[in-house]
């Protein structure tokens, strides 16, 4: 069972490497305070269709645009290329992977479709450039594999005729960031900066109907442990998750909600202090398979 009880930390080193993460915490964190917290509707625009499958079906992939998206860096095709021979491209992509909605093909077979909204202008960059198109579709077939767990063919064929199949319902999309969890290699410091993500992922509204996985293990330390903490540091023990990619993480005032996709586990609790989610960070250790949450709480 879950321990939900706040801990008393009597460890000085501990306490002196959550420190050290608390500082970092603002750079951890990936939230805009300029930004306020909520969703907004997105209609998005019709840009053009893909068809794929999966083991199962037809797929298709609605590929449309809305200027609430943030743009990507400009870069050129080369910058492009000399960033894919890397081992870390530093080159993100912001967009919003839908949620899947039963279609019929022109065959009246039924199929499933995906809407994945992205900036106009990036919008124009994949639609006349072939190498900025096929990594671009890369990335949204690696994004819906890994959201929904499934599988695409990469041998997919863009419609000529068809910007979209069957209708394009609103998104619900958040109005900032949430909090980036900086995934640690083994015997990786604290001190070093997390890796860069290709996908940046906008994402939609997380009080939809989804299934639920087991709560996972967790404890929660205070600090310092005598009267009113500045901070709280959550460890959740998370043995089956591979990668920081599959872990869906928002903090509210007094709430942590966990999700790691697509059903390994869910933690929902809520806190007896109130959070500063601007100076609160997160990293994942690939080697113990911990998640740490550094929470700061505000003052009484």
């Amino acid at each position: 069972m879950a321990d939900s009880s706040l801990l008393e930390n009597d460890d000085a080193e501990t306490r002196e490497l959550y420190e050290k993460l608390l500082l970092q915490a603002s750079e951890l964190q990936g939230f805009d305070p300029d930004q306020v917290p909520g969703f907004n509707t997105v209609l998005p625009d019709a840009g053009f269709c893909v068809k794929t499958r999966n083991d199962k079906e037809k797929v298709f992939v609605n590929v449309c645009k809305s200027d609430r998206i943030p743009n990507a860096k400009e870069i050129t095709e080369k910058e492009l290329l000399d960033l894919l021979d890397t081992e870390e491209p530093d080159y993100r992509v912001p967009m919003s992977l839908g949620e899947p909605h039963a279609e019929l093909d022109k065959s009246g077979n039924g199929c499933t479709a995906y809407d994945v909204i992205i900036n106009p202008t990036f919008f124009e960059k994949i639609r006349d450039n072939m190498i900025f198109q096929g990594f671009f579709l890369s990335l949204v077939f690696e994004g819906l594999e890994l959201k929904y767990d499934m599988k695409l063919d990469r041998n997919y064929v863009i419609l000529k005729n068809r910007k979209f199949l069957g209708s394009l319902p609103e998104q619900h999309i958040r109005t900032r960031s949430k909090p980036r969890i900086q995934e640690m290699e083994k015997d990786e410091k604290p001190e070093e900066k997390p890796k860069s993500s290709l996908i940046t992922e906008i994402e939609d509204d997380p009080s939809g109907d989804k299934n639920k996985g087991p709560e996972p293990e967790y404890q929660i330390l205070r600090e310092p442990p005598e009267g009113h903490p500045e901070f709280l540091v959550a460890e959740i023990q998370l043995p089956n998750v591979k990668s920081s990619k599959t872990l869906n993480l928002d903090l509210g005032e007094d709430r942590i909600l966990l999700h790691a996709h697509p059903t390994l586990y869910h933690l929902d609790i809520y806190l007896p202090y109130n959070l500063n989610q601007e100076d609160s960070g997160a990293q994942f250790n690939k080697d113990n398979k911990v998640l740490t949450l550094i929470l700061a709480v505000q003052s009484s």
